[in-house]
């Protein structure tokens, strides 16, 4: 059986994460076992355990990476002392491109969180209402400053978010409709919507 790949700018653990959401949006958390996964990876089982400790770990880590970019991102944008409609455009244009270039890991993020073993599921629930949270506090900051219509805050951060989950039917489309094309529709449908 080969080595496991190293990916181009990453380990031999991440190859692995990389390899097992793939795996786990396919056939689903608990579908899915660590022989398979060395099957796909081509290696022995048990040299998976070098490199990795359990299944679960495998869903901690791309959970938690998923919600660790999107807060980072958040953070970045925050402190860039753009208006909130500049914001909100940022964190639109972030989310579809983790959509398009991460989608095995945020499906997962998105689908497989309630298999978290505790003390994990209530740490990633904790992390993903805060960050909502603050997405709320930047449509009521454009309120504020008139740039946003007055709306119900939390439907529009729930309508944002649905939109962009939304992209998971597009996956099977994609060869048809240019991913910087549904970027910037959607940024502009979402965004005229809210704009004054």
């Amino acid at each position: 059986m080969s080595k496991i790949q190293v990916t181009e700018n990453g380990t031999r653990k991440q190859a692995i994460i990389q390899q097992a959401a793939g795996l786990f949006r396919q056939k689903g958390f608990a579908g899915s076992s660590m022989r398979e996964l060395a099957e796909r990876i081509g290696v022995e089982a048990p040299s998976l355990y070098n490199h990795i400790g359990s299944k679960n770990e495998l869903l901690e880590n791309i959970c938690f990476s998923v919600a660790n970019q999107f807060m980072a991102q958040l953070e970045r944008i925050e402190a860039d002392g753009f208006s909130a409609i500049q914001q909100l455009e940022q964190v639109l244009r972030f989310h579809i491109h983790m959509m398009v270039h991460a989608y095995d890991e945020v499906f997962v993020a998105n689908h497989e969180w309630k298999q978290l073993k505790q003390p994990f599921l209530s740490d990633f629930l904790q992390q993903r209402k805060n960050y909502e949270q603050r997405l709320i506090t930047m449509v009521q900051a454009g309120i504020a400053q008139g740039l946003i219509k007055p709306v119900q805050p939390q439907i529009a951060v729930l309508t944002i978010l649905s939109a962009v989950r939304g992209l998971e039917f597009w996956q099977g489309q994609k060869n048809s409709i240019h991913w910087d094309e549904l970027e910037n529709n959607m940024v502009d449908h979402l965004l005229n919507g809210l704009v004054q």
